[in-house]
């Protein structure tokens, strides 16, 4: 994996997702350039620096972005916005969960983000799905061409949003497929959590059965042809959702996270990669916990033994040999106990190819692509 900052997993992994999702590396090295020597002490270090650094450039292409809206340059402005957008919400990622402004950098994202959608890809839209007397924020992404189309679910991990999810370019893929992508905020993630103090909790069916029932109002969806792919922690809310919503045609674990309350306790021994900084603040903030036994006791449901069994949907399991937060052990587990599955693949990506790290990180299209296709072979 490319590494900036040598030594500083953390902030190598936010360079090469920002880089993969749409980064232009003049940009993203204008943004590290400033705090280099900050990433040498460590990933919690410097992390307010990170943002002002990360946000300036942001900033100054939003700045440039306007003047070519002003000028009728409209395709111009809405590749910056949108960049922009990438720089921003990669950058208050890695903000501690405490930060007080944290909240202004995310809504200035989604500002961001509605400008380009705006501007470039109107096909995208944000819509509200019904949940529990609240909502979950998502962006639909029509499937080209028009008409009625399948449609994937896309579920989140610990610290991504749905802004993350469209930079990947995924749903670009699964559109040009012929297939929709309903990307969700979901309960202890994005704006859910940020702006509505929507917390995470082990059954992840309940908001799985909320967005399938959203499809089912619209007259763009095929019925019958509803998948669901969830990466990193999404590895298990996706597997966990398709065992009990059966009306789901798919699953696909993007980076299988079999037994993340293990996981949990790997890390308090300090073996094994955080996503973020200031992580035990940050697993607090999504499960709506305040301190941390209590938390590690709730993480133990967080398991997928004698869940995946009640997979009876075709299931793709997507895991790095080198990732270094979630152990490879998890997705042979996951793949040995889906006996139920019509089809069940194991697709591990090695350090030869590319897509060897934490979901393919750093050689996005290169997983993504041979996830889209799957999807293809099996709904077709």
């Amino acid at each position: 994996m490319f590494e900036y900052f040598p030594g500083n997993y953390v902030w190598n992994l936010g360079v090469v997702a920002t880089l993969n999702s749409g980064g232009l590396i003049d940009e993203v090295d204008r943004a590290c350039r400033p705090i280099r020597e900050l990433g040498a002490q460590g990933a919690d270090v410097g992390t307010r620096e990170f943002m002002a650094s990360w946000a300036a450039v942001a900033e100054d292409l939003a700045t440039q972005a306007a003047a070519d809206e002003a000028a009728g340059h409209l395709r111009t402005a809405g590749q910056k916005y949108q960049r922009a957008t990438n720089y921003l919400a990669q950058a208050e990622r890695m903000q501690s969960a405490k930060k007080p402004d944290r909240n202004v950098f995310y809504r200035r994202c989604l500002e961001l983000q509605q400008k380009a959608f705006d501007l470039i890809d109107p096909a995208t839209t944000r819509v509200e799905i019904p949940f529990e007397g609240a909502l979950l924020p998502a962006y639909f992404k029509k499937a080209v061409p028009d008409g009625p189309a399948p449609v994937i679910i896309m579920f989140n991990g610990l610290d991504s949003t749905k802004e993350h999810m469209y930079a990947s370019g995924f749903p670009q893929e699964m559109a040009a497929r012929g297939i929709s992508t309903l990307m969700v905020d979901t309960p202890g993630s994005g704006e859910a959590l940020r702006l509505l103090g929507l917390t995470s909790r082990v059954e992840s069916e309940d908001w799985a059965r909320a967005c399938v029932d959203y499809l089912l109002t619209r007259d763009d969806v095929v019925t019958g042809k509803i998948g669901l792919v969830g990466w990193s922690l999404g590895g298990y809310y996706a597997p966990r959702a398709a065992a009990f919503e059966k009306r789901l045609a798919l699953c696909v674990a993007w980076g299988a996270n079999h037994d993340w309350g293990a996981v949990q306790k790997r890390r308090l021994e300090r073996e094994g990669e955080h996503p973020v900084p200031h992580y035990w603040d940050h697993v607090l903030w999504v499960w709506g916990e305040t301190d941390l036994d209590t938390f590690i006791k709730k993480a133990e449901a967080v398991n997928l033994d004698g869940v995946v069994e009640k997979i009876t949907v075709p299931f793709l399991i997507a895991h790095g040999e080198n990732d270094r937060q979630i152990p490879l052990q998890y997705a042979h587990r996951s793949y040995e106990q889906a006996v139920n599955a019509p089809r069940r693949d194991l697709r591990i990506f090695t350090a030869a190819e590319g897509g060897a790290e934490h979901i393919g990180l750093d050689h996005f299209a290169h997983v993504q692509t041979y996830i889209a296709d799957w999807i293809v072979d099996v709904l077709s």
